[in-house]
């Protein structure tokens, strides 16, 4: 039976195949076996498609960012954080690079729930308003830059990426651990 979610897994598995180029109501309509026209009936356009297929992508990364932290706190949380969102990347590259990165009202709800467990580990480092949202912004930024600069083979070197992600949740780590504003050593 056609359905909204029916035709977000049918675009989704477009989408691991083939890249968020090759998503189309008419690949859609081919894969669901129908007339392109009877897509309408549950989505609006592609644009409409679109976001819903990002939020179930930000759904998933939420839903395996909750799954890591839970039960762990500071350091440990932010570790299982970040390991999560580079493994959620590295292991569906095409849905993540579908996934719409700014503000939209079909990703409000996986959004926020996303946001709520970046603040809930951040609460451990003493950060809230202001400042944990500015910490949000730095973990999302090195996990995301990392892990897909890692799948789109930017990385050319040698040396490990293992190392390399271990290193920079190690950078992470002392970054939230260090003192802030007024608190830093000659800070005015």
């Amino acid at each position: 039976m056609l359905s909204a979610d029916a035709i977000v897994d049918l675009a989704l598995s477009i989408v691991d195949e083939d890249g968020s180029a090759a998503l189309t109501l008419s690949a859609v309509a081919t894969a669901a076996g129908v007339a392109p026209p009877s897509l309408y009936k549950h989505v609006r356009n592609l644009a409409e498609l679109r976001a819903l297929v990002s939020a179930r992508v930000m759904s998933e990364l939420a839903d395996q960012a909750g799954e890591a932290v839970l039960g762990r706190s500071a350091d440990e949380a932010v570790r299982a954080l970040m390991t999560a969102w580079r493994a959620y990347v590295r292991r569906c590259p095409n849905r993540y690079a579908a996934l719409i990165q700014s503000p939209e009202p079909h990703t409000a709800e996986p959004g926020e729930r996303l946001l709520a467990i970046l603040f809930a580990t951040l609460r451990a480092y003493g950060m809230e308003d202001s400042a944990a949202i500015h910490a949000a912004r730095c973990l999302r930024a090195v996990a995301h830059g990392f892990a897909v600069l890692e799948t789109e083979g930017a990385f050319g070197l040698p040396e490990n990426l293992e190392e390399s992600y271990d290193l920079l949740i190690h950078m992470v780590i002392a970054g939230l651990r260090a003192p802030r504003g007024g608190d830093r050593p000659g800070a005015a």
